[in-house]
């Protein structure tokens, strides 16, 4: 086995950024904006959301378990995960803006079209993400430099949140000339708003899909993969199976990976009905600021924050006591502070973004912590058993994120409907008060799970220094 594992350059560090920046002009536009545009542009209830989102992520996770058996046993002069990039680049844009396209159909085909399209993404998003998060298991031996490669990935993912955030509604506004939400808008006014927002979501994801095909180029064209299979390892789907299944690092990461995508998605797709029917329109730095501009500030500061708190805090708390305890630090934190979002008047519209910057800094590592552990449960189950499933682990890892948007996202319809949603219309107090729920205690319950789950993760910052040597000393007797 190939034991190359020089320090990655800082080109190489960026372009394979590059990739999670393509990946999340999608990802964060369904996880801050999806559930509403489903709901208040395309037209459907949010019975029927919650009810899509459940089947369709359903065959997503199924997907994402395929597209490590194909990656895995992908031989090309490329590598195993990079030529997906250019293969699907193409399509993956594509089918992701027709997912925001509205088509003039009756109810029932349009809801027809709503699961065609969302289904063809989801089977894209794995088919391409699915080798990009493998790739980080080969780009290096080096955990540190894995860890590196991981952090500017997941800013490159916060980036490209912020972007969604800042620009997505004001670009839908502007782009479909949607007019003013107000709550004294008549019903035509409100419909014209419809109608427009329709036009403008589609004409904004279909810029962002180009954007996203240059960036997967360029994440194929600056990186290389390392790390190889020892030529002596078997190729057996069940074997590489009870390799997983008796990864107790894997095991724990999996439910941590369920509970932490749960959080986030309940909480990212609330934010926007939050502001929208909780907040409503109000003074934000000397200005009365419409609910577009506020959901754009909201998610924005959000992603910034997350941003900051990558680059600062990631590094600086790993070293100090490893990515264990920096993780059950940062993800406790964050649930205390989500759950203080109840008590939050909706005038109190500072507070409300003080604690979306604080939840943002917090959060923000936990990811490429987590990303980071999952190349080292890679590391684990090679070590332990002399089997090296880089794409399978990955997949498994991911189908406990897409479990987590799953669970996450029909809960939140699920929800809306139960508080008695309706939209584009001024809501009752039941679910005015389902909303803080949404925002507050129903996701921190994810939060606190994870917390607890990393609480029996057994690789220490020791564990892993000694299975990195064993690994290399068995190589070198390999090479």
């Amino acid at each position: 086995m190939n034991s190359e594992s020089t320090r990655l350059s800082f080109k190489e560090k960026l372009g394979y950024a590059g990739g999670d920046f393509a990946s999340n002009l999608f990802w964060m536009t369904f996880i801050f904006y999806g559930t509403m545009f489903y709901t208040d542009t395309f037209g459907l209830t949010a019975a029927a959301v919650a009810a899509m989102f459940g089947i369709v992520r359903s065959f997503d996770s199924i997907a994402v378990f395929v597209a490590g058996i194909v990656a895995d046993r992908t031989n090309t002069k490329w590598g195993k995960f990079r030529p997906f990039f250019i293969w699907l680049a193409i399509p993956y844009g594509i089918v992701g803006a027709l997912c925001f396209f509205t088509p003039g159909l009756v109810d029932s085909s349009k809801l027809v079209y709503a699961y065609a399209t969302y289904l063809g993404f989801g089977l894209l998003y794995a088919a391409i993400n699915i080798p990009y998060s493998s790739l980080l298991g080969v780009i290096s031996a080096d955990p540190i430099e894995r860890a590196s490669a991981s952090q500017f990935r997941f800013v490159g993912a916060f980036s490209a949140g912020a972007v969604i955030a800042f620009a997505l509604p004001s670009l839908v506004k502007t782009l479909g000339g949607v007019p003013t939400i107000t709550k004294l808008a008549s019903a035509s006014d409100k419909a014209k708003q419809v109608v427009a927002s329709q036009h403008g979501f589609f004409y904004a994801m279909g810029a962002f899909a180009v954007l996203s095909v240059f960036l997967w180029f360029g994440t194929f064209a600056t990186t290389k993969e390392r790390i190889q299979p020892s030529a002596n390892q078997e190729s057996s789907l069940l074997k590489d199976i009870k390799s997983i299944v008796t990864n107790v690092p894997w095991l724990i990461l999996f439910l941590l990976g369920l509970f932490t995508l749960s959080y986030v998605s309940m909480r990212n797709a609330t934010a926007a009905f939050y502001i929208k029917y909780y907040v409503g329109s109000r003074p934000l730095f000397g200005a009365v600021r419409s609910v577009e501009a506020l959901m754009g500030w909201f998610n924005g500061i959000g992603m910034i924050a997350a941003i900051v708190g990558t680059i600062l805090l990631t590094g600086t708390l790993t070293k100090k006591m490893g990515k264990k305890l920096a993780y059950v630090l940062l993800m406790g934190v964050s649930a205390a502070l989500t759950i203080a979002y109840y008590w939050v008047p909706p005038d109190a519209v500072v507070t409300i973004f003080v604690l979306q910057t604080l939840v943002s800094i917090f959060m923000g590592p936990t990811t490429p912590l987590v990303f980071a552990m999952y190349t080292d449960a890679v590391d684990y189950s090679e070590w332990k058993d002399g089997r090296r499933a880089t794409g399978l682990v990955m997949s498994a890892s991911s189908l406990a994120q897409s479990l987590g948007w799953t669970v996450g996202g029909m809960l939140g319809g699920a929800l809306l409907a139960s508080f008695g949603y309706k939209p584009n219309v001024d809501q009752t107090p039941e679910t005015l008060g389902g909303l803080k729920m949404m925002m507050s205690w129903i996701p921190a319950i994810g939060a606190a799970l994870a917390t607890i789950a990393m609480l029996v993760y057994p690789l220490s910052e020791a564990k892993m220094k000694q299975i990195v040597l064993d690994l290399e000393a068995r190589r070198k007797k390999e090479a």
